[in-house]
């Protein structure tokens, strides 16, 4: 089934999964928290992806690693405000996705040129974020995770993870369905409230995920199942994340998100010749 996306009014076809690079404005991400915090380095960043062959920048205000905690609402809908805009009138061709769970948050980075919403919660954890998404009309990725960060890795006993996460995404889907969202990209979560076995269980069974039709993003970018099964540290995993996007690619995922943009774009061109 050929998928596509509508991003800022043009139709992109996903026979060619695309490239996500990631861009946190935080101060403690897992793997580049604070490196990014001026104008300067900024924009030199999203010149460098985009000069890589990212497709998509998604920028991130807050820190979703395990044990993060919140940052106050009004400076995350401050922080992207300021950085979308400054993105895009930079790089106005640019199509940005912004990371958030807080539909003030999508609300403010759509306002200012985002065209896609990332949401680890998928849903949950702001109320008005589905409807909010139904009045904006932007893809959402809709992410699986059983609890914010700050406990996430407390809750990850299931009666059947697969079963579980299924039913969890026939709910969320029909909640968008009914708010008119269409455009609706699928995460697995790795990562969040998994444990190691678990996540490379789920890469196992990525394909399971197609059962709704769906595109599915897969961000493993450095993670902790990778750079804990190989005893070394993010700064270590790139060669990991490789071989599990290489991996994800021949299963079927429409979209990588990654640190390493140039290294996904070969992976890209090895496994599916573009």
């Amino acid at each position: 089934m050929l998928q596509q996306i509508n991003l800022s009014q043009r139709l992109h076809s996903l026979e060619t999964p695309m490239v996500m690079g990631i861009l946190n404005v935080t101060e403690d991400s897992f793997y580049d928290g604070g490196k990014y915090q001026t104008e300067d380095t900024v924009l030199s960043r999203v010149g460098q992806m985009l000069e890589e062959g990212a497709d998509i920048i998604d920028i991130g205000a807050v820190s979703t690693r395990p044990g993060a905690q919140d940052l106050p609402e009004e400076e995350e809908v401050a922080r992207i405000r300021k950085w979308v805009a400054t993105i895009m009138s930079a790089y106005p061709d640019a199509m940005m996705s912004v990371d958030t769970w807080r539909a003030s948050v999508a609300r403010a980075a759509v306002q200012e040129g985002a065209a896609i919403i990332n949401d680890i919660s998928g849903g949950t954890f702001d109320p008005d974020m589905i409807p909010t998404i139904g009045e904006l009309q932007v893809p959402y990725v809709l992410m699986h995770t059983p609890a914010k960060p700050d406990r996430m890795q407390q809750h990850t006993q299931y009666d059947d993870l697969l079963a579980d996460m299924m039913e969890f995404f026939g709910q969320q889907i029909a909640k968008l369905y009914d708010a008119h969202v269409h455009d609706i990209i699928l995460d697995p979560g790795f990562g969040f409230g998994k444990t190691l076995e678990q996540n490379y269980y789920l890469m196992d069974n990525l394909e399971a995920f197609h059962v709704f039709g769906l595109p599915i993003l897969v961000g493993i970018s450095r993670k902790s199942m990778i750079y804990k099964l190989l005893d070394t540290t993010p700064d270590h995993a790139l060669n990991g994340t490789t071989v599990l996007n290489t991996i994800a690619l021949t299963k079927g995922a429409a979209i990588l998100r990654v640190h390493d943009v140039k290294e996904a774009v070969e992976v890209r061109k090895i496994v599916k010749g573009f």
